[in-house]
């Protein structure tokens, strides 16, 4: 059976107190929506069609062409914005599958599961019902309506909490307000939504309709982190801290060791392999991947990086870099965007480098910043070394070849190269290239002059006593 996912993202979400749509507000590195997106993945050949309405430029800005979009035009609740989604999907599914756009941990096998007891495959009496819905029992409400159901354990109603009396507030069944209905049945019936006091008309209500009808009505009980709903940032951080541990175990149980997961944060799509070890405080983000063998942190923060196998990141700071095999960098390291360790490199203590390549065993041990640079192999940087790349106007290259020796506090004045092997004395400032194999110091950097032995040879005559 053909199933059309519908996402509902047209509210305010002005309990946000943002100016970014509710949907967008980021969670372990991906939007909100993304999280509604990935639930939904595979379950249909059919593209999903997201509702939208407040602030709609952004949301389709944000998601472009990927899905389908119904517009809400006047927000008149979750019934009114399903019917925006008819002319769409009318008679091109058999099966309707409605979620939010703030629910995001909800997961693909629970979508799945229940669409597949809507149809009946699920179900020991195998026959299709007029819709199911998700479940959850918890002690924290967040709001949701009640379950109510019949002497037979039926589902008779859903009542919405400030609707209930105090009877039914003790209910801790609750509705998170996902569905999956029969196609056909949805859009012959959604018309017969009347308005609630507030004028708006509730999805809840088709509960009571199909009842009133005799129709089937299934449910299935879902985890409950999977359900957890987001109006403010308290919940949003509820979320992510449930969804942190979710993606800590995930990688512990596949072969990572995470010393305290309660201080690490790694976002969803962040790779680690086996036997690398993440030390408290260790913040992996973006698109991050990290080889086997490694060691990141303590209090260390990757963003969009590639870490080989084998490296270690010491209290550092690394963001769109890449680290080959073996690499180091710390305790208090930078590398900023466009920086690439080599194999073996050594960057220690309060080192930077910034959209430069270091070759195959550099070892850079402090206080230097190499910017704009091409660094051949087995390259000394000493400490305090700097490459003076910007001169007021734009950014210069300096090229430096394999096992270059630079003493310490050489200052290189970009555009300048320096051929295999030369070396530089301390304190030196190079404002011209230096050839291979040669000697510079001082400021500025020069070649040091000729030595004349201007001792004469002894002679061999024997002189006699004074």
């Amino acid at each position: 059976m053909t199933v059309a996912a519908v996402i509902l993202a047209a509210g305010h979400g002005t309990r946000m107190n943002s100016t970014l749509p509710k949907s967008l507000h980021p969670l372990a590195g991906r939007p909100l929506i993304e999280w509604s997106l990935q639930a939904v993945d595979g379950l249909s050949d059919l593209r999903p069609v997201v509702v939208v309405g407040h602030a709609r430029k952004q949301v389709q800005d944000y998601l472009g062409e990927r899905v389908d979009y119904s517009v809400q035009k006047e927000l008149l609740g979750t019934g009114h914005a399903l019917m925006q989604a008819k002319e769409r999907l009318n008679q091109r599914a058999d099966q309707v599958l409605v979620l939010y756009a703030d629910m995001p941990l909800l997961l693909p096998a629970t979508l799945k599961g229940l669409t597949q007891l809507r149809a009946g495959g699920a179900h020991p009496r195998h026959r299709p019902s007029a819709l199911s819905l998700l479940t959850v029992e918890r002690e924290d409400a967040q709001g949701f309506g009640r379950i109510v159901r019949g002497q037979n354990g039926s589902v008779r109603a859903i009542v919405e909490e400030a609707d209930c009396t105090p009877e039914q507030l003790a209910i801790r069944e609750l509705n998170p307000g996902v569905y999956c209905f029969n196609a056909q049945w949805l859009w012959e019936n959604i018309s017969l939504l009347t308005p609630s006091a507030s004028g708006e008309l509730y999805l809840t209500d088709m509960i009571g309709i199909a009842v009133e009808q005799g129709q089937e009505v299934e449910s299935l009980a879902a985890a409950p982190d999977e359900t957890l709903g987001i109006n403010d940032r308290s919940q949003l951080a509820a979320a992510a801290h449930a969804l942190r541990q979710r993606i800590n175990t995930d990688h512990m149980l596949a072969g990572v060791t995470i010393v305290d997961p309660a201080s690490t944060y790694i976002d969803a799509d962040v790779t680690i392999g086996q036997d690398s070890t993440i030390l408290p405080g260790t913040h992996l983000q973006g698109a991050t991947t990290v080889g086997a063998g490694c060691c990141i942190g303590p209090n260390s923060r990757i963003v969009d990086s590639a870490i080989g196998d084998a490296c270690r990141v010491e209290y550092s700071v690394i963001e769109q870099a890449r680290m080959d095999r073996g690499s180091e960098v710390g305790p208090f390291g930078h590398l900023r965007p466009g920086a690439h360790l080599g194999e073996d490199v050594h960057m220690g203590n309060f080192g930077e480098v910034k959209n430069s390549r270091l070759g195959r065993g550099v070892k850079m041990g402090h206080f230097s910043y190499i910017g704009d640079a091409t660094v051949g192999e087995n390259v000394n940087v000493g400490a305090g070394t700097i490459t003076c790349n910007f001169d007021g106007v734009s950014k210069n290259r300096t090229v430096l070849g394999d096992d270059v020796f630079l003493g310490s506090d050489t200052l290189l004045v970009a555009p300048v190269t320096l051929g295999a092997r030369a070396r530089t004395g301390a304190g030196s400032v190079v404002t011209r290239d230096v050839e291979e194999d040669t000697l510079v110091y001082g400021v500025p950097a020069r070649r040091p002059p000729a030595v004349e032995n201007a001792r004469q040879p002894e002679s061999n005559e024997k002189h006699g006593p004074n």
